[in-house]
């Protein structure tokens, strides 16, 4: 029997948001991406759109802006998505880099989170 593994949920990574919804932003998720809950995203600069951080772009998506709070699937055109873009807790069990992301480069990110009121925290 094979194993089954299960998604990941927006509990298993946000465990603080300010009231009434301040912790979040509307964005628009730029199409060709099937991106998951607990994908750390960055703005086109450009186009305003959200997309996967994308730590060696110079268009802006290689800051991090926020973290999406469900999955957004814009394979195929631009789709509406929320991000936590403010004062919150993460746990970094569940947060979604890009492959191949660095050391370094998450670092980077977890500071730009971190500035925007964002604490991300080892553990559940």
């Amino acid at each position: 029997m094979a194993a089954k593994t299960e998604p990941n949920y927006l509990g298993d990574w946000l465990k603080f948001e300010e009231d009434n919804l301040y912790s979040r932003d509307q964005v628009t998720v730029a199409s060709g991406q099937n991106l998951k809950t607990g994908t750390v995203v960055g703005i086109i600069t450009a186009t305003g759109m959200a997309t996967q951080l994308a730590p060696s772009a110079n268009d802006g998506s290689e800051n991090a802006a926020g973290v999406l709070i469900g999955d957004v699937d814009a394979s195929a055109a631009d789709t509406p998505g929320v991000i936590i873009a403010r004062h919150a807790v993460c746990s970094d069990k569940g947060l979604v880099w890009p492959s191949g992301i660095t050391g370094p480069q998450k670092n980077t990110a977890l500071a730009q989170l971190k500035a925007l009121g964002i604490l991300v925290r080892e553990g559940a």
